[in-house]
């Protein structure tokens, strides 16, 4: 399926050179005005629960079925999401933004996490998106609450799904759960297992080296197993009956993942999990398209090459081409 660009009244735009992003203003006023235009935008601020920003809208529902869906990710991870949501939702459009030039999240403040995120959100509202999928799980345990609270479309995280995902997959109630430094120290996989299944037993683990690894290229070969190898081993010995990866990057790694751990540890991922449960929002705010063929257009905030390259891992040939943004 060949990309194609997007642009924010819904007209399509070309996928090559640099784009700009939106002046900067203060955050509310930022990420609602990014998204203004008419009753459709209200009709999607109601569906987000922001119904103080929301009007009687008649026909505008029928026009916010056309607008894209917008995802973002610190990089090239989050196509592991974008590909089950394409996957499931085959008439849709989407916009992919990897904030390649600023990866990896999961050693930034919380601060500096929510402030990528919000820059992130605003250029995604600025194309007229009709929701938004934060497929980056540090973003989405740091600041998906602060997104959602201040956007006018409804926005969807990978931790939920995940945590469903591997608590549906446990047999004996004992949960691994690896991911980057800042999701890890956050708690949110562990508050949200918890709230789900009481008394289950969760071990985590940072893995501070596997995106880089993953953002290289570098997912089979010595380095990487015996990296993969030292992060598992601790978790390996307590037991644990299923792996919740807690990063869109670790998908490549799962055959690694395999074969360190044995084949009874189930590996649970949030991407299919996070795709079933937008396909379920999109229908029940009715903002679902039923027919076309959707298309994808990439952005990223550094070489475009680089992220085509290593993107075709996640993804094939759909990652044909990629616009760099200035920041």
């Amino acid at each position: 399926m060949a990309s194609r660009g997007i642009s924010g009244d819904g007209g399509r735009g070309r996928t090559g050179g640099s784009e700009a992003l939106p002046p900067v203003r203060p955050r509310r006023q930022r990420l609602a005005a990014a998204s203004a235009g008419g009753e459709a935008p209200r009709a999607l601020a109601a569906a987000n629960g922001n119904a103080r920003r929301a009007r009687p809208v008649g026909r505008a529902a029928v026009d916010n079925r056309r607008r894209p869906i917008g995802v973002f990710d610190s990089g090239i991870g989050g196509l592991t999401v974008l590909k089950a949501l394409v996957d499931l939702l085959p008439h849709e459009d989407f916009i992919y933004l990897g904030d390649t030039a600023r990866l990896p999240y999961g050693t930034k403040s919380r601060e500096v996490i929510v402030q990528y995120s919000r820059e992130n959100t605003g250029f995604l509202l600025a194309k007229g998106i009709k929701v938004l999928v934060v497929a980056c799980n540090t973003a989405s345990a740091v600041a998906l609450e602060e997104i959602a609270r201040d956007t006018v479309v409804p926005v969807a995280g990978v931790i939920e799904p995940g945590a469903q995902a591997a608590v549906r997959a446990t047999r004996a109630g004992k949960i691994g759960v690896i991911g980057t430094e800042a999701t890890i120290a956050s708690g949110a996989y562990t508050r949200a297992l918890q709230r789900m299944r009481p008394g289950i037993e969760i071990y985590t683990r940072p893995c501070p080296l596997l995106v880089p690894l993953v953002e290289e290229g570098w997912t089979e070969g010595e380095v990487a197993e015996r990296t993969v190898a030292y992060y598992l081993e601790s978790l390996k010995q307590s037991g644990i009956d299923t792996l919740l990866l807690g990063c869109t990057h670790y998908p490549l790694l799962s055959a690694l993942f395999g074969r360190v751990l044995g084949a009874g540890v189930r590996l649970v991922d949030s991407a299919t999990a996070t795709a079933a449960a937008v396909q379920k929002r999109l229908g029940a705010l009715g903002l679902a398209r039923r027919e076309g063929r959707g298309a994808q257009s990439f952005f990223v905030t550094e070489t475009p090459e680089r992220f085509i390259r290593v993107g075709r891992r996640f993804m094939g040939p759909q990652v044909d081409s990629a616009v760099r943004i200035e920041r």
